[in-house]
């Protein structure tokens, strides 16, 4: 088996831009962006896309593809990654997968449940749940709905509890009747990567770009957005915390300090998923020549310069 796709994971601000775009330029490899944030179109300074210059170094796929009102999935985005895949692996033998959405990186390596789209309104619906009545509203949903489920989410995770309770409400049936966890295998090999700081020095880099985010225009980039923000893909950090402001249900100061502590949560998630994962091998992202003398190494039959068409 010729082909291999490089994983790059880990939480939001270690630096998986940077160090990615360094791997690609070596390698000459593609970047294939595995952010779900960093999809949609509109939303560039609240999920820090990379900026023109990284974007114009290294191709990057599946970066501000598509409008906030298109509906997009996990397991969308597996069938579009494997087709995409196809037809990279026919002139380069090696890819590089980067992001910190631990769902849509499982679908790519392993396959994802074939679940059934929500019905619209009824995403709306708990969208709405959420935004009035907070997160334990979920919780008491969802253990009613599907307790068996319940009693092994992420209750502090509202986008996967949502997530559940639509598909309950649309098909009436439990979320958890359609988790098979079958694992679906792959004609590429894959090697697991990731970064990791210490956690204060990983929060103080959240902090500090939270506050870049707010000079560079993160809340009027959310003011334009405020007239969709019943949308799926706007009910994250990020945005939540001003559309409150907006509302006039925090002050600006709360907002911006909200932001940081959920992203900073958000990383702590990141780390709990990935640590299930016992193939991915961890780096410090100063360890840049460790990493690629560990790519190098594994990619023997590759050649010198592993990314190379042949």
């Amino acid at each position: 088996m010729k082909n291999l796709l490089i994983i790059l994971v880990g939480p939001t601000g270690v630096g998986k831009t940077d160090i990615s775009i360094e791997i690609a330029r070596h390698f000459n490899y593609d970047i294939i962006s595995a952010d779900s944030r960093q999809f949609y179109y509109e939303m560039k300074i609240g999920t820090a896309v990379p900026d023109d210059h990284q974007l114009n170094t290294v191709r990057h796929h599946f970066v501000r593809f598509i409008p906030v009102t298109q509906y997009y999935s996990a397991s969308l985005y597996e069938k579009d990654v494997l087709q995409l895949l196809e037809n990279y692996f026919i002139s380069k033998h090696v890819a590089l997968l980067t992001g910190g959405s631990g769902m849509y990186i499982e679908a790519v390596c392993s396959g994802i449940d074939d679940i059934p789209d929500p019905d619209p309104a009824v995403r709306q619906k708990y969208i709405s749940l959420f935004r009035e009545q907070g997160i334990e509203s979920l919780r008491i949903a969802l253990k009613l709905l599907d307790p068996g489920y319940y009693a092994k989410a992420d209750l502090r995770n509202p986008k996967r509890m949502m997530r559940a309770l639509e598909v309950c409400e649309t098909t009436g049936r439990t979320y958890s009747s359609f988790l098979t966890q079958k694992k679906t295998g792959r004609d590429f090999r894959i090697l697991k990567t990731g970064l990791v700081r210490p956690r204060d020095e990983l929060y103080e880099r959240i902090d500090r770009r939270v506050e870049r985010m707010i000079d560079e225009g993160l809340e009027d980039e959310a003011r334009a957005l405020y007239g969709q923000r019943h949308l799926n893909a706007l009910n994250c950090f990020g945005y939540n915390e001003f559309f409150d402001y907006f509302d006039g249900k925090t002050t600006r100061e709360k907002a911006v300090e909200l932001i940081k502590r959920n992203s900073r949560r958000y990383a702590k998630r990141q780390l709990t998923w990935w640590n299930r994962d016992k193939d991915i091998r961890w780096f410090h992202p100063d360890q840049l020549k460790e990493i690629i003398l560990y790519i190098e190494t594994r990619t023997p039959a590759l050649g010198e310069r592993a990314g190379e068409g042949e």
